[in-house]
């Protein structure tokens, strides 16, 4: 097998680990990793040949780019307390604990190493958090911080990584300078990502097809972090303002086919390369295990004594943390996501998944030091760092769904509901303005003004159905029945444009257009 099969087996892996995931109530990139496991440990399959240092620019800008689509910054300003609290703050705790215990334990480890391992293993990943808590109807509020804290948190560790290993490398350290790289990367990435998100912005509306526009939201990810690291800023903070900056303002109500299309588009991007990422997260297990040779008890034991500090030093961060915030929400009466219990404060717990980052920052650590010797510990330190990935991923991961089940914290379902019945009624109102407004200027027959405004009503009850009384479900019946016919004749029309694509002398592009028109319509 080559590289390029390997690929294949992982792309496939992507698409099948769904369904098979859903069935079993197991999170996908869960079994994505499990599924590198075993191929690396098969001897005909190739160790994977990508440079530690590319992993973060190909992986991650689609990753992030694909997870902020399904937020907003009005969300991540309503939680951004809870969020400081975990993204920020944690990571500088997690950093600071993992740093005196792995130098305490571990012969010789430099002090600087020993804050470059805290760095890496401190943020839980994003995509990790997003994709598994996601999936198992968690109360939203909770979702919420656990995605702003996994898209916030690597900028935080990503900056205090490279500060660390700057400082290793070259034997020495300036808090004064540190704290100053620190506030200018995130400068420089708030830049970048507006002037890129503006730019975007503004060429979306020249370029007009929907194809192109969402072809142009693959290259702005990539350049926003490239850009943004060129200039010594944060790229993971780069992208994210960007893609929220597109997310807020170049949403066009009534560009139908763009909103569907990239939609779609996005959501085969990132389950194809959430399932690469963390196939290759287990891939990459052959690195640790060469390391470990010869030495798996000591190493072992290492390893397991970090894992134990990252994991509690969480717990007992969330435990004041969710206090504190609970205190500042009800002073300042404060809409804030927050947990509202102990069982959905150990589901946050117990979400801290490490994954992507971890493991490309891990394989990013230089093989020597500027003075020509190599870098102190790194095998130690790989090993561990990969030691944490594993135990947090796969063992948290596969066990998360039944904590979830134990505690029985769900999503607010009637909640949702409610909400979706005020929206549809909103959409409803909003339609019957309209039409009203038409009326003050066109003078419309009053059998058509009547159907206008029962299509109207339609509007809304199709959003949801459970909008009103027994006129309304009568209403609602009557729908059903249009919407079948409807549904029918669409149909019939789709089969005989689709028939007339192998008839001599069609053109496949019309014939295409016309059917892509068509499912649209459907779609109404």
């Amino acid at each position: 097998m080559d590289q390029l099969a390997l690929l294949f087996v992982l792309l496939l892996g992507a698409l099948i680990s769904v369904p098979v995931g859903d069935q079993f109530g197991l999170p996908a990139p869960v079994l994505m990793t499990l599924l590198g496991i075993v191929l690396a440990v098969l001897d005909f399959v190739p160790n994977v040949d990508i440079p530690p240092e590319l992993i973060l620019p190909i992986l991650l800008p689609p990753l992030l780019y694909a997870a902020v689509r399904r937020t907003s910054w009005r969300q991540f300003a309503a939680n951004k307390r809870p969020i400081f609290l975990l993204a920020v703050a944690l990571v500088f705790v997690t950093t600071l604990c993992v740093a005196v215990v792995a130098q305490a334990i571990v012969p010789g480890l430099p002090i600087a190493a020993a804050v470059a391992l805290g760095a890496l293993v401190a943020p839980p990943d994003p995509v990790a958090a997003t994709a598994v808590a996601g999936q198992l109807g968690l109360p939203r509020r909770l979702v919420s911080i656990l995605e702003g804290e996994g898209l916030f948190n690597d900028v935080t560790a990503i900056v205090l990584y490279h500060v660390a290993v700057a400082a290793a490398v070259s034997g020495s350290f300036t808090a004064g300078k540190a704290v100053f790289e620190l506030v200018l990367s995130a400068v420089v990435a708030v830049v970048v990502g507006l002037a890129l998100g503006w730019g975007a912005n503004k060429l979306m509306d020249l370029l007009g097809d929907a194809t192109l526009q969402i072809g142009l939201t693959v290259l702005v990810p990539y350049a926003s972090y490239v850009l943004a690291e060129e200039l010594h800023g944060s790229g993971v903070l780069a992208v994210l303002t960007t893609a929220l900056f597109i997310a807020e303002y170049a949403t066009d109500a009534d560009d139908v086919m763009t909103r569907l299309a990239g939609h779609t588009f996005w959501d085969i991007v990132d389950t194809l390369v959430t399932g690469v990422a963390f196939g290759l997260i287990g891939l990459e297990l052959h690195n640790a295990i060469r390391t470990a040779s010869g030495r798996w008890g000591e190493m072992l034991g290492w390893a397991a004594a970090i894992v134990a500090v990252v994991v509690l030093v969480r717990l007992l961060w969330l435990l004041p943390a969710t206090w504190l915030t609970k205190r500042l929400h009800a002073r300042r009466d404060i809409d804030e996501e927050i947990p509202m219990g102990w069982r959905e404060t150990v589901i946050m717990w117990w979400s801290g998944m490490r994954g992507v980052a971890s493991v490309a920052l891990a394989l990013a650590i230089p093989l020597e030091t500027d003075s020509g010797a190599g870098f102190p510990d790194r095998d130690e330190i790989v090993f561990i760092a990969f030691g944490v990935i594993m135990a947090t991923l796969v063992l948290q991961g596969l066990t998360l769904p039944w904590l979830v089940k134990r505690l029985g914290v769900r999503a607010d379902s009637e909640r949702e509901m409610e909400f979706e019945k005020t929206l549809a009624v909103r959409a409803a109102k909003a339609a019957k303005k309209r039409l009203r407004e038409i009326e003050s200027v066109e003078e419309l027959p009053e059998e058509l003004s009547e159907q206008m405004l029962r299509r109207a009503f339609e509007i809304g009850v199709r959003i949801s159905p459970e909008m009103g009384d027994e006129e309304r479900r009568e209403a609602r019946r009557r729908l059903k029945r249009v919407r079948r016919i409807h549904g029918e004749m669409l149909s019939a029309a789709r089969h005989e444009v689709l028939a007339a694509r192998s008839e001599p002398g069609a053109d496949p592009e019309i014939v295409d257009r016309v059917l892509r028109h068509l499912d649209v319509r459907s779609l109404r």
